[in-house]
């Protein structure tokens, strides 16, 4: 998992360095130059939503995620804690298979069997869309690394 993680923090530092150039050379090229650029906002869009994804699998990784955890709290260290949490994680591993993978692989079939491009930039959506389904499955790799974890607690 720290292979992934470090990938995973490559990934998203160049995705906002470049998420932050891009705008800054959109305001640049609107307010100073006069003469804004046609592709940045397209860009901007599309950079932002691989930055959600995969921001999301990163928090899903590092535990910290947003997550209501009242009962959690109360069974701290005990052994209903731990299969509270390796529940939490096998629901987590159901949602992301069934609306991430499947859902999300679904749409990037979809618009590649269609060949939808986006229109500033003629990328293939398909591409763009890609990030749902590998983020999915990072988001399951790291709940089956949280469930494996959690069984090497209880014994």
């Amino acid at each position: 998992m720290k292979v992934l993680n470090r990938v995973l923090e490559g990934v998203l530092v160049f995705l906002m360095v470049a998420l932050v150039l891009d705008v800054f050379w959109q305001v640049f090229a609107r307010y100073v130059l006069v003469n804004p650029s046609s592709f940045t906002d397209e860009l901007a869009r599309y950079l932002f939503i691989w930055v959600g994804y995969l921001g999301a699998a990163y928090g899903t990784g590092k535990k910290i995620h947003l997550a209501v955890d009242l009962l959690a709290t109360k069974l701290a260290g005990s052994k209903w804690g731990i299969l509270q949490r390796e529940a939490i994680s096998f629901f987590i591993i159901v949602f992301a298979t069934l609306v991430f993978v499947i859902g999300g692989g679904r749409l990037v079939y979809l618009t590649i069997i269609l060949d939808q491009r986006s229109s500033a930039l003629g990328v293939p959506l398909g591409v763009v869309y890609a990030v749902i389904p590998i983020s999915g499955l990072i988001i399951i790799a790291y709940s089956i690394n949280d469930i494996l974890q959690n069984r090497l607690k209880l014994t």
